[in-house]
């Protein structure tokens, strides 16, 4: 009997709307309360920030005097009474700069209001020529009225009388006792010098007990190991006190040069402007600019024409650009370490947080978070974000330009990369790991075939552009004069040691049978990607004098094995860039290649260094190569070995047959 009524349908899946886990809740949570607290207890951060920053500063002369056999606790009070003074010197100049400016400010203050309406006048006059003649309305030019700005029409009848409004009558001041007169005088002080006291107590203590604060932040970092978080903070704080020592001296000795240039242009109080300039260039990007505004409009109010003001803002422009473009990356490098981006935001962030001296201050906190992020673990995500350093790991990099199918894009990437290490440095570091990535991927299932195709042949179109680049080292080599190397970071970490290239090609120490070519065959694993890696080491080979030829994996199957041209072949090397477990299929093909060359030695390239066949010598043994190894730069290595063992036996066979 048929079923007339409607047919059931599978109830609908609904899914599940995704919560966040409790780990993002609790940081999104961590992250505004300590927004919060900075915000709320700015306070008391503010003083003991300033007191670690401070620290950093003194740091070096602590040590000097560490050295020179001083005590350290007579080292830090000598050092911080030092900083004591300065700062007192530095306020007593800008007191009397201030008050002997403050006399003449309401003159030059008038100076500059009768400039500014006499540019108003005449782009005012300007812009009445250009609307006159397109027919356009002209202002009034009817008497001014009082209380009215020129310009703005007035509301008073015609005919009615202009009266100016009666002026208030003054009201008597009420008498002043001693106490609120001294009150008055203490009270703008008292804040200032309580968070100097602040500053400075503050300071003894972080400097008495450095190593003892350090030991404590590696523990609540969570480090597991002690002693080379330990070494690695120390060497940290270390470059800091540097970078912060130096730009403390860059950024006086740029005060100095501005209060001696504006001395000799004629600006008044040259000090008080050199001093601000110096404070005000640890505010990024606008600092220059703010320092020099002030300067500029005392010398538009001392000069009835614009000269002065004009030698004035071009001093400040070619100061800053000479200290922004030699000076410093002569000091501390091209780069502090710091994204400009993160500059722009850490900025604004601090300003808000703690107003002008969070805006001074953004930048040693930045850097010091950086340098946090780059030797804590738990940390890292700082230096991510904020740091200057590539988000992608080279490898990662290449994987995803590979991804895009670009192969003008992926070789761009590899010539930069090229100027810091040899070719061989660079596939092996960089476009095997990469390749690692993809096949990894691939096995996961994530990859389809027609990604695949394409990731290949953008891989070989890249190995392809790269064969005229030669295999050589573009590093300095130990003794050369170490100016003629850039300058490293003040920041940065000391960059793991690239393997150096094998030795420059030498053709005609290869014999004959080794250059000629298919001497070596290059056969690629079963891999999808293996292709890639077969043909990085043919190429590596030829660079060295050796003949190579790529075989595809599929001429040494088991139906076509028999067919492969052997002929001049002297030595057989398979790439693999991923291998698990006991792959069967590479027994069997060692097997096979061993029946049609017999006396020709195999190697087995297994690009990752992980796999289990290169520790386990049974199984090497079981597989039957002759070499394994997990770099290209090992393979040719072995290649070059075999081709001078066979040139060594024909010399001395030479001789005896004779």
């Amino acid at each position: 009997m048929s079923d007339t009524g409607p047919r059931s349908r599978p109830p609908t899946s609904v899914v599940a709307a995704q919560v966040p886990g409790i780990g993002t809740l609790v940081g999104i949570v961590g992250a505004v309360v300590a927004v919060s607290g900075l915000y709320f207890a700015k306070d008391v951060l503010v003083p003991i920030t300033l007191a670690i920053l401070l620290s950093f500063v003194l740091a070096p002369l602590v040590d000097l005097l560490r050295r020179a056999w001083v005590p350290r606790g007579l080292a830090v009070v000598i050092s911080v009474v030092l900083a004591l003074g300065v700062i007192i010197l530095v306020g007593a100049i800008i007191g009397a700069q201030i008050a002997g400016l403050a006399g003449d400010l309401p003159r030059y203050t008038a100076a500059v209001q009768v400039k500014l309406v006499a540019l108003q006048d005449l782009v005012l006059g300007q812009f009445a020529s250009v609307t006159g003649g397109l027919g356009l309305p002209q202002p009034s030019d009817s008497p001014p009225v009082a209380g009215v700005p020129p310009g703005v029409p007035s509301l008073i009848p015609p005919g009615v009388p202009n009266v100016p409004p009666p002026a208030a009558a003054p009201v008597p001041a009420p008498p002043s006792s001693p106490l609120a007169v001294v009150t008055s005088i203490l009270t703008p002080i008292l804040h200032p010098l309580e968070t100097m006291a602040i500053v400075l107590v503050v300071t003894i203590f972080v400097l008495l007990q450095r190593n003892d604060l350090r030991d404590r932040l590696i523990r609540l970092a969570g480090a597991t190991d002690l002693h080379r978080t330990t070494t690695a903070l120390g060497d940290a704080a270390s470059r800091l006190s540097r970078y912060f020592l130096a730009q403390l001296t860059i950024n006086g000795c740029f005060g100095c040069v501005v209060a001696i240039g504006l001395y000799f242009i004629g600006v008044p109080s040259p000090i008080l402007w050199g001093i601000i300039a110096a404070l005000l260039r640890f505010v990024p990007y606008i600092g220059t600019a703010l320092g020099a505004a002030l300067p500029i409009g005392i010398a538009a109010a001392i000069d009835p024409g614009w000269g002065t003001a004009l030698w004035t803002a071009a001093f400040f422009l070619a100061a800053d650009l000479v200290t922004g473009q030699v000076v410093e990356p002569l000091a501390y490098g091209h780069s502090t370490g710091i994204s400009p981006v993160a500059v722009v935001v850490a900025a604004i962030f601090w300003s808000w947080l703690w107003g002008p001296i969070g805006l001074i201050l953004s930048m040693p906190l930045t850097l010091c978070l950086i340098v946090l992020g780059r030797h804590v673990k738990r940390l890292e995500f700082l230096d991510v974000l904020l740091g200057d350093r590539p988000a992608l790991t080279p490898p990662e990099a290449f994987y995803q330009r590979m991804l895009g199918g670009d192969p003008d894009q992926a070789l761009d990437a590899a010539e930069a990369l090229l100027k810091e290490r040899s070719l061989s440095s660079y596939y092996d570091e960089v476009a095997l790991k990469g390749l690692q990535l993809a096949a990894n991927d691939a096995e996961r299932g994530v990859l389809n075939a027609d990604l695949l195709e394409r990731l290949r042949d953008t891989a070989l179109s890249l190995v392809n552009d790269l064969s005229e680049r030669p295999d050589t080292d573009p590093r300095p080599k130990a003794g050369e004069d170490a100016a003629s190397s850039a300058t490293a970071s003040a920041v940065s970490a000391t960059d793991a040691p690239l393997p150096q290239a094998p030795p420059p090609p030498t053709p005609d120490a290869m014999p004959d049978a080794w250059r000629s070519p298919g001497a070596v065959l290059c056969i690629a694993g079963r891999g999808p990607l293996d292709e890639a890696g077969a043909a990085m080491l043919a190429q590596l080979l030829v660079k060295r004098g050796i003949g190579a030829r790529l075989v595809p994996h599929g001429d040494v199957a088991r139906d076509r094995v028999k067919s492969l041209d052997v002929t001049g072949v002297e030595m057989v090397c398979i790439a693999y860039l991923e291998v698990s477990g006991q792959p069967a299929h590479l027994r069997y093909l060692i097997r096979r290649l061993r029946a049609r060359l017999p006396k020709a030695p195999i190697l087995v390239g297994l690009w990752p260094a992980e796999a289990p066949v290169l520790a386990d010598t049974a199984l090497q043994a079981a597989f039957g190569a002759d070499h394994y190894t997990a770099s290209l730069h090992d393979a040719v290595s072995a290649c070059v070995a075999h081709a001078e063992a066979h040139a060594k036996e024909a010399t001395e066979v030479v001789p005896t047959a004779a």
